[in-house]
């Protein structure tokens, strides 16, 4: 009997010590894996900021891109796999609810591009401000190598998560 107590305390020690990593569901939330249930970090919707507003200039600009299949396809590439210093992805996630590299940690959590609530008041000048310089009190770096034109196909394929 003693041995089957050591075995169960082993057991919850290594539940305790390797969390399962939240898995989103179809509605872009995390669940458990493994049957350990998990709080997610991410996916919260809606999510309030306090990013510095862009300058009047740039705030209400609109995206001068037309939403065609290859600017979104190449935003896709950015946010997927290309952009520097990192894809876009490794925070915001694949299907960009906030659910990104299990081992990326952020306060606060990743913006949640899935939530309309969060993303829809955001002019995609804001947002073009944002990728551009970053987001100060957050984990969003800058990304000062992307060009004009790299942002804007970004702030296309980003707000495609919202069905914006």
């Amino acid at each position: 009997m003693r041995e089957g107590w050591r075995v169960l305390a082993l057991f919850v020690w290594m539940a305790a010590c390797s969390p399962a990593s939240p898995v989103p569901d179809e509605a872009g939330r995390g669940v458990a894996t493994a049957g350990v249930e998990t709080q997610t970090v991410s996916g919260v919707c809606p999510q309030k900021r306090n990013t510095p507003r862009a300058p009047s200039a740039l705030y209400q600009r609109a995206n001068p891109l037309q939403a065609t299949a290859e600017n979104r396809q190449q935003g896709e590439t950015l946010y997927q796999r290309t952009a520097k210093p990192f894809a876009c992805k490794t925070c915001h996630g694949e299907r960009g609810n906030g659910l990104g590299d299990p081992d990326f940690e952020s306060t606060p959590a990743a913006r949640n591009f899935t939530c309309a609530a969060t993303l829809q008041p955001l002019p995609d000048g804001q947002l073009f401000w944002i990728i551009q310089n970053g987001s100060p009190g957050t984990s969003m770096p800058a990304h000062p190598n992307l060009s004009a034109t790299e942002i804007w196909q970004l702030v296309l394929y980003i707000r495609s998560f919202a069905g914006n």
